[in-house]
This record gives structure tokens, sequence and C-alpha cells, in this order.
């Protein structure tokens, strides 16, 4: 049997509320790893497990401190802990994006996978046991390895660079858009692959070798009809390192926005221009070339943030940046 750590770090998955029927106002951090391992006997049928319980919160409240302490975590328990797989549960509101941050960063191949649920462990029709196993079964399995890290949740098996929340409610929130999932979970209890993961990840991305004790700040500003440009000369006076823009269309802004970048970019504050469309990639038109502003490619502008975060570690160059966004 394989063996598998289960980092626990709350969320709806381990939540809940007195009245079954209640799947809005339940609370997170109820339960703990080791009460919804118990609670699923199939797990320990299908590997090893052993739990750590991490944090016990809503997703909204995780940052980059976490991330960092998951990276270290994770590394030790893949490399000098001898875990075959690594299973972390997770609020799905920021689900996508600790995933995308230990695809970039952790040093490894072997399988990581998280999972949460859109509804809480008390709830009536609970998702939570179908998608902790499911997960574990994802962790255990050879295929699995070099593929980066995986988000598992209703019997769906999503890259981490591509999935995003695209739900409040449903179950099948994560979603990978024109991409697609990578696989599925089957009733016969196998795991199915089809595709894998191009752009470099894991232990093929440069960030992987890299100590990281702190990421610099960057923001991402929404842009709309009549944006006025007060939220990105808010975050001039902030002295942040980096901006995306979360532009109209397939990148764009509008003329008080842009004078305001041409003031972040006399700042030497980096901007890369995203999109808020939800598909399609970003590419460099003439309007903006001046501003020596990246493109983000197809990355959802929360991903580009973190791409971002993690290219200014090592990069000042806009060009090398871009390659950085071409790559990843």
């Amino acid at each position: 049997m394989k063996k598998i750590k289960v980092l626990a770090m709350g969320g709806t998955i381990s939540a809940h509320h007195d009245n079954r029927t209640d799947l809005r106002n339940y609370v997170s951090g109820h339960y703990t790893g080791e009460d919804l391992v118990q609670a699923i006997p199939e797990i320990q049928e299908v590997a090893n497990v052993t739990i750590e319980q991490l944090s016990n919160v809503s997703s909204t409240l995780i940052n980059s401190t976490h991330w960092l302490a998951l990276k270290e975590n994770i590394e030790k328990s893949l490399n000098d802990e001898d875990y075959d797989g690594i299973v972390i549960t997770h609020g799905t509101n920021t689900l996508e994006e600790t995933a995308y941050f230990l695809h970039l960063t952790v040093n490894t191949t072997k399988p990581i996978i998280l999972t949460g649920a859109q509804r809480p462990f008390s709830g009536l029709s609970s998702d939570v046991d179908l998608n902790l196993l499911n997960a574990v079964r994802v962790a255990s399995a050879d295929i699995s390895c070099g593929k980066g890290v995986l988000v598992v949740l209703n019997d769906q098996i999503s890259c981490a660079r591509d999935v995003s929340k695209t739900n409040t409610y449903r179950l099948e929130t994560f979603q990978s858009g024109e991409l697609g999932y990578l696989g599925f979970i089957d009733p016969d209890q196998t795991v199915q692959f089809y595709r894998a993961p191009i752009r470099k990840h894991t232990n093929k991305s440069e960030f992987s070798t890299l100590k990281i004790d702190k990421l610099p700040t960057v923001d991402i500003v929404y842009s709309y009809a009549g944006a006025t440009g007060t939220m990105i000369e808010a975050l001039i006076n902030a002295n942040v390192d980096g901006i995306v823009m979360a532009g109209t269309g397939a990148g764009r802004c509008s003329d008080a926005e842009e004078i305001a970048l041409q003031k972040a970019r006399k700042k030497g504050i980096q901007v890369v221009m995203g999109s808020r469309v939800g598909s399609g990639r970003v590419v460099s038109i003439e309007q903006y070339k001046y501003l020596e502003a990246p493109t983000a490619d197809n990355l959802s502008t929360q991903k580009a943030r973190i791409l971002l975060m993690l290219a200014l570690l090592k990069y000042e160059d806009y060009a090398e940046i871009q390659k950085v966004f071409d790559t990843y």
C-alpha cells in the first residue's frame, strides 16, 4: 500500500451546521482531518494514510504565509519522510490559488492532490466523503506521478494551472474551460487520465529550487466601463511591487487606467495585462507596448498574480518576465 499524507487546512470540507439542510450558514473548522479520515474507513483500504492538521480555517483567510509553510511541509514529507503522495484538504474559495503556487514551487514528481467540498460534512448529500476518498485514490496511483499538482473534486481530475472555481454552490464548480479535465475517477474505482500538462511545473519549474522567505506584493485591478484609475493610483501610493490588470476583452483598459499605469511603470511597478473574460489568451498589442507590460497568456488574473510574484523574485526586465508567462 502507498504511504499518503493528508494535510488538513480547513474549509467547507471541515464545516458543520446542526441543520443538515442548511448548506449556507455552516462554520468551517469544526471537523479535523482526523475526524474526516476516521469517518471514511474506505480510505484505509486504498492507502496507508497519516494526517497532519496545518490549519482549520476558511480558505478566504489563506495567504502567502500559509503557502510557504505548506511548500516546506510537502517537500519534507515527500523527500525526507518518504511519503508516496500528498492530499491537501482545503476550502474551495482559494483552492485554485494554493494549488497553482505549489504547482510552480514544489520540487517533486510525486502526486500532490488538493480537494475540498461544496457542501459541509454535516450536510445532506455532502460531497466530502467521495471527494476525499477519490483524492487519496489519485494520490496513490502511479499514473499520477509527474503531472504536477492536481485538483480532484466531483470525480474529475484537473490541472492546477488550468482549473477555476466557476459556481458558488454547484458540485461541478471546478472547471478548466476550453482546456478540459485531465481525467476522471470512474465507478469502477480506477483513475483514468486522458491528457497531461504541457507547461512547466514542479521539478521542471525554475521556481522549485528557489529559497523563498517572502513573496513580493502584487495586487489585481478589475477594469470596467468608465474605470477612473483610482485603484491603480492607490496601489502606486501603497508601494506595491506589481499590478495585474483584469482588463476588458482581450486585456484592454480605459484611458484613465492607461494614464495611471504609465505612472506605475515610471515608479518601477511591474504591470501584467490580463483579462476578466475567463478564457482565451491575452497577447501584446501596439497600443500598450510602450508600457513594457507582459501579457498573461490564458492564465486567470488570480493565477497571473501568483506567477508575477514568483517572477519578480528573479527578474526585473519585462522581456524576461514575458518569457516566464510564455513558459508556465
